[in-house]
């Protein structure tokens, strides 16, 4: 049995198929809460795991993973991530639990180009709108160098 076109396996918005073997996991609505809890939409029994790890969304066609504050984080491609967008066939980690995310955009209302990936915000907003815009406060030592808000 393949799992790229097994339609009793494939979900709606597609399937999560865990590296290593192991059963499919079918995504069958637009918004999902992965944990360890009961109550998930998708429950993942392992210790490691968050009661509510992360939340996965379709927006434009494509999913995006947000952690949802998890002790053990999760990854995309090896990658830590607060808020990120999952494109086809990526490797997304929860804590140390490997799945590759299998899905078509255009099967979920995607056209054009993908929506932008906006993990980089995070990062972004963690300077100042001074360094951001390029313009650091001068320093009075050199008065000709400008210094960085973070040096302050």
């Amino acid at each position: 049995m393949t799992w790229e076109k097994d339609s009793d396996v494939a979900g709606k918005f597609g399937t999560l198929v865990p590296v290593g073997g192991g059963d499919p996991i079918p995504l069958l609505k637009d918004r999902l809460i992965i944990g360890r809890r009961e109550g998930c939409d998708i429950a993942l029994k392992f210790a490691n795991i968050s009661g509510q790890h992360c939340r996965l969304t379709v927006e434009h066609g494509y999913w995006f993973v947000r952690d949802l504050g998890s002790r053990n984080g999760t990854k995309v491609d090896g990658q830590p991530v607060v808020r990120k967008r999952l494109d086809p066939k990526c490797k997304i980690s929860f804590a140390k639990h490997e799945y590759i995310v299998d899905y078509e955009p255009q099967d979920l209302g995607a056209f054009g180009p993908p929506p932008a990936d906006d993990d980089h915000l995070e990062e972004l907003m963690k300077s100042s709108l001074l360094d951001r815009a390029g313009i650091a406060r001068r320093s009075a030592a050199e008065p000709s160098k400008n210094r960085k808000a973070s040096d302050l």
